[in-house]
């Protein structure tokens, strides 16, 4: 309801002025309207499907007119999302793998309780840099 009110008054305030504005500009004004209405373009009626679900098959989707310069920039991130997630998992999987080398290794060897106590060996354990 405001913006009623609030389309009445600015029309109010505009036709408040009207009288003032000399014959030959009003005429140029609405000769400017007509060729701005002429020159609008009209939308086009777009048949959309009826069905019980909003889905569409591809073939469909490809002949149905969808602007794909807009779903491109949303495929490339999703690819690009799809990667990084991917790449997070493979790092996590060699992580995990070399973690648990080390750990057959310690519970395989003779090494005696005491050692993991030793603060040299744990520092050691960290920075282990030699190939397995």
């Amino acid at each position: 309801m405001n913006e009623q009110r609030y389309a009445s008054r600015i029309r109010q305030v505009l036709n408040h002025g009207l009288n003032d504005i000399p014959p030959a500009a009003a005429r140029r004004l609405e000769a400017a309207r007509h060729l701005a209405l002429s020159r609008q373009k009209q939308e086009a009626p777009q048949l959309v499907l009826a069905s019980t679900d909003n889905r569409l098959p591809w073939p469909m989707l490809l002949r149905s007119g969808v602007d794909f310069a807009r779903v491109k920039p949303l495929l490339a991130i999703a690819a690009l999302l799809a990667g990084m997630w991917l790449s997070f998992y493979w790092h996590s999987i060699q992580y995990v793998n070399e973690i648990e080398a080390v750990d057959s290794a310690l519970l395989a060897d003779d090494l005696p309780p005491e050692a993991f106590l030793d603060h040299e060996f744990i520092e050691w354990l960290k920075d282990d840099s030699s190939p397995h």
